[in-house]
């Protein structure tokens, strides 16, 4: 049966009373003037899982979108998925869609016996904007593999290979595959979601809690810790994906993006993104932070993230250049986009 088309026109009005209390967490300041805000909520947990400081609302659910993809990872490596640092690191990635992004994809698929006709995902250009310039300026139009999340559609297709599920229909959440990945995000998260629904992409998607997804993270940068520290034996899955990810910080994201950035200035850390102003940074020490910025705007997600970070104890003085950026007049530095004081400290 086919699904449901989504009609504005049966939707009733959404109740304001019933909307997540998001606050002030990033402005824009144009010339001493407050030109912009960006609402939002955030969380900053400590090793043990208790509450350093918060913003907003931390409890309400919400989607994660891509900041989902590591823990789908975990469960594809809990499912037999056996891939290099950089493939592994590339199955956890919005990529931007260069050249050993989309290599990496087809390695992923040939190493299973599956080409691109394998994937499901949706089609579209480079996410980069360098990358999807030269994409068109050599003649490509929208694909599978260009689309920033083939790395984890190539690995979900291979898992199946793996494990002898049915390649065609990995994405229906009553695929084995999906409901293995369903239950490992409820694991890692502590959570049953609040509410599923479809991913950008095609994948399914759940509502977790910052909180949730916070916790998740700081177990796949703890996991990763304990590996790098007892040598790196035979990792479980955990380790296995924060390990690939802070080793192939590029396969994660790419060039001028500030993922790639903050595991490059912070080591030991696990940072992935998603759309709609959706930040996720686990730390060695089992700590970790999530942002996620009401109106979906990106530029927030950063320096949200890092008042965070600080707020743990976090040094942030290497990550100035991804916590701030200017705001331009004339095309000359006349303001600054900047974190509020939006902290509130556990006590």
């Amino acid at each position: 049966m086919p699904s449901p088309v989504f009609s504005a026109a049966r939707t009733p009005a959404l109740d304001p009373s019933a909307l997540p209390q998001h606050a002030p967490l990033v402005a824009a300041v144009r010339s001493g003037m407050v030109e912009s805000i960006h609402y939002g909520s955030g969380i900053a947990l400590h090793a043990d899982g208790s509450t350093a400081a918060t913003a907003g609302d931390p409890e309400a659910p919400f989607y994660p979108r891509s900041s989902l993809k590591p823990l789908q990872a975990v469960a594809m490596v809990r499912a037999g998925l056996d891939l290099p640092a950089d493939l592994l690191a590339l199955a956890a990635a919005s990529h931007s869609g260069d050249n050993l992004h989309r290599d990496g994809a087809r390695r992923i698929l040939e190493l299973h016996g599956l080409d691109d006709a394998a994937l499901e995902n949706s089609t579209d250009l480079p996410y980069g904007t360098a990358e999807r310039e030269e994409w068109l300026r050599n003649g490509g139009s929208a694909t599978r593999l260009t689309q920033n999340c083939s790395g984890k559609h190539a690995a979900m297709a291979a898992t199946c290979v793996i494990n002898g599920w049915p390649v065609q229909g990995y994405l229906h959440p009553g695929h084995p595959l999906q409901q293995l990945v369903a239950a490992t995000i409820t694991e890692l998260t502590g959570e049953e979601p609040a509410a599923v629904s479809t991913d950008g992409c095609g994948t399914p998607l759940f509502a977790h809690s910052l909180r949730g997804m916070a916790g998740a993270f700081g177990k796949i940068a703890a996991a990763a810790a304990r590996a790098t520290d007892d040598g790196g034996d035979a990792p479980g899955a955990e380790a296995a994906v924060g390990r690939a990810m802070q080793q192939q910080p590029h396969m994660v994201a790419g060039e001028r993006r500030d993922v790639t950035e903050l595991m490059r200035l912070l080591p030991g850390s696990v940072a992935k993104d998603g759309f709609e102003g959706v930040q996720l940074v686990g730390l060695a020490d089992g700590g970790a932070v999530a942002v996620k910025i009401s109106d979906g705007g990106d530029r927030a997600r950063m320096p949200a993230t890092v008042r965070l970070l600080a707020a743990l104890g976090v040094d942030t003085g290497a990550l100035e250049s991804i916590a701030t950026a200017p705001v331009l007049g004339g095309g000359l530095p006349v303001g600054l986009l900047q974190a509020t004081d939006f902290l509130n400290h556990a006590s």
